[in-house]
């Protein structure tokens, strides 16, 4: 079985044992670097081209939304998921904007963390809980934003709809397919570029698909 790759970028090295540590117990991911800064954690992807990254906003140097804009000009564009406190939301809704694949907070249970990679890694959206949902919900800073979604939207189907919306809470694709009695391969022909979903956020502009689904009002906060 391939191990999902992980680079962890935060400026605090107890935070990123911790992650380290918690990461590797269940088997399935593997750390390849970590990096203390947004130029470091840069030079990490390039260097080892993981699946997912973790990456801290607040950095000396190079800061995390700088990192993640770079990171997202590659050819090879790994999921970046936000590390975080809920000091720091202003940033995080920017940095979902450029594209983060969701984020996290710090405190996350370490019996979450792995399951939240797993969903990152498989190109779906990130969110913390409760609180998470209430911030991505407030993120549609713009009508314009919402409109676009809703009409996005208004094209699927109920069931098309559903896989939405669990894309907008975090679940993956196992859990999509349990809570909708589907098949996880039917799961993943909905959310691959040419399934039903994958012109809904295919384009470089479209927003990520958990943010899509609160967007579009089909997650309630």
């Amino acid at each position: 079985m391939t191990k999902i790759r992980v680079v962890v970028v935060d400026d605090e090295p107890m935070v990123c044992a911790h992650l380290r540590t918690i990461l590797g117990s269940g088997g399935t991911i593997e750390v390849v670097a970590e990096a203390h800064d947004g130029a470091a954690g840069v030079e990490a992807v390039v260097r080892t081209r993981p699946d997912v990254v973790l990456m801290d906003l607040r950095m000396p140097g190079m800061d995390g939304l700088t990192a993640i804009e770079r990171i997202g000009e590659l050819a090879a564009v790994p999921a970046v998921v936000v590390l975080t406190t809920f000091d720091a939301d202003q940033y995080v809704l920017r940095a979902l904007r450029a594209g983060a694949a969701g984020f996290l907070v710090k405190s996350t249970p370490p019996e979450d963390l792995i399951g939240l990679v797993q969903v990152a890694a498989e190109g779906h959206t990130v969110l913390s809980p409760a609180a998470a949902r209430r911030l991505i919900a407030a993120s549609t800073d713009s009508q314009l934003a919402r409109d676009r979604a809703r009409q996005l939207a208004a094209t699927l189907t109920e069931r098309e709809a559903e896989v939405l919306a669990g894309l907008g809470e975090g679940l993956s694709n196992a859990q999509i397919a349990a809570r909708l009695f589907l098949s996880e391969a039917t799961v993943k022909g909905y959310c691959v570029p040419r399934g039903p979903l994958g012109p809904s956020w295919a384009a470089p502009t479209a927003p990520r698909p958990g943010c899509l689904a609160h967007d579009a009002g089909l997650v309630r906060p």
